[in-house]
């Protein structure tokens, strides 16, 4: 499921999927998914690439009752089912009619994970082989996919991905009482990682290993911030886990969660920064900085709450860093300490206008830099 709390519903269906019920007829089901241009979103894909991504289900019905989950059974509105082959001539239309360049799929779960499993398989399949699709296609594997599922899944995908939705069995208890964390949600990834390992990578539709990404409900049940990132960077170094995704838990009308208080948005850009720091620039769990309650501070973004304990006294020597401690410094990220590492080659850089014009920004870098032996921040004052 793509859920995003920030707009207090699942983004990429609950509306698609209403005013109508189950049994629309085929026409109807066109118009809504051509309607839907809510739920097309600029994408970035693994390699960089922005396209249009159609993110929606083959069913809003679901036979779990996930606490938060706007599509949990019991809860009343009315649903809608698409049939795979239905479902493929649906999205070749939006893509023919270049609304669409790719899709993300989804369900929710009916007659078990395996069978939902089957049938967003069967989708895909239609896609590739009946109607020739080359396009992007990310899948959701679903709790309780077996190994040979999760295997042609990454066959027929570029991205394959299951929502951990909290960070271990006891956080998951009181989100998703019915899931297990081990058994049905963190194995596939598992799977995932010892096929890419074992199998060769022409099996794959396009000759290479799909990614793998995870989401989390931050703040659902109640967990840290550490608990997150604990969890979020042993998947990156045991699963290769490409990244995870943190939806700031927003409760939903009709849900046991109705009366949780709402997590403030800004913790999870605080945790989006955090994992990048972990995954791209060189950051140990150990240095984020954690309140004594295990939480990002929300005031300041990690990166510069590291360097205003770590770096006033201690500021980077730009003609003489390697590229691990430029990326520590605010304002430097991964260009342009690669500019930077660059532009040396060619002489030394003396003052913050060199830095700039290499992209730098300059304001929040120069607290903590040094320039050819000289304290950076004291030419802030020309800019």
């Amino acid at each position: 499921m793509y859920y995003n709390p920030r707009h207090g519903r699942a983004q990429h269906a609950q509306d698609a999927f209403q005013p109508d019920g189950t049994r629309t007829c085929g026409g109807d089901k066109t118009r809504l998914l051509l309607r839907d241009a809510a739920f097309v979103h600029p994408a970035q894909l693994p390699n960089g690439r922005q396209i249009m991504l159609l993110k929606t289900l083959l069913t809003s019905a679901c036979e779990r009752d996930c606490y938060y989950c706007p599509f949990r059974a019991g809860r009343d509105f009315r649903r809608a089912t698409f049939q795979p082959q239905e479902f493929a001539g649906l999205f070749m239309k939006l893509h023919q009619a270049r609304a669409a360049e790719g899709i993300f799929l989804s369900s929710g779960i009916a007659a078990g994970g395996a069978n939902t499993q089957n049938k967003i398989l069967d989708t895909a399949e239609i896609l590739r082989k009946r109607m020739g699709f080359r396009g992007y296609i990310h899948l959701k594997i679903m709790p309780g996919a077996e190994k040979g599922q999760v295997e042609r899944a990454m066959q027929l995908a570029d991205r394959v991905s299951i929502n951990l939705e909290a960070p271990n069995t006891e956080r998951l208890a009181r989100l998703a009482p019915h899931k297990v964390f081990l058994e049905e949600l963190l194995q596939p990834l598992r799977w995932v990682e010892e096929i890419r390992r074992t199998q060769p990578a022409w099996k794959f539709w396009n000759g290479r290993h799909p990614s793998t990404v995870t989401q989390f409900v931050a703040g659902g049940a109640d967990e840290s911030d550490l608990e997150l990132l604990t969890t979020t960077d042993w998947l990156m170094k045991n699963v290769r886990l490409k990244r995870a995704y943190f939806s700031a838990f927003h409760p939903i009308r009709d849900t046991p969660l109705e009366n949780k208080a709402a997590v403030d948005p800004l913790r999870e850009h605080r945790l989006y920064q955090a994992s990048f720091l972990l995954r791209d620039y060189g950051f140990d769990l150990e240095e984020m900085p954690f309140t004594p309650d295990g939480n990002l501070p929300l005031p300041t973004d990690p990166k510069l709450a590291w360097a205003q304990s770590n770096l006033v006294e201690r500021p980077v020597e730009v003609n003489r860093a390697e590229k691990r401690d430029l990326l520590r410094v605010p304002g430097i990220g991964l260009r342009g300490a690669e500019a930077i590492l660059s532009a040396r080659r060619t002489g030394k850089l003396r003052d913050l206008s060199a830095l700039r014009k290499l992209g730098i920004a300059v304001a929040r870098a120069a607290p903590f830099l040094l320039l050819d032996g000289r304290r950076a921040e004291r030419q802030i004052a020309m800019f």
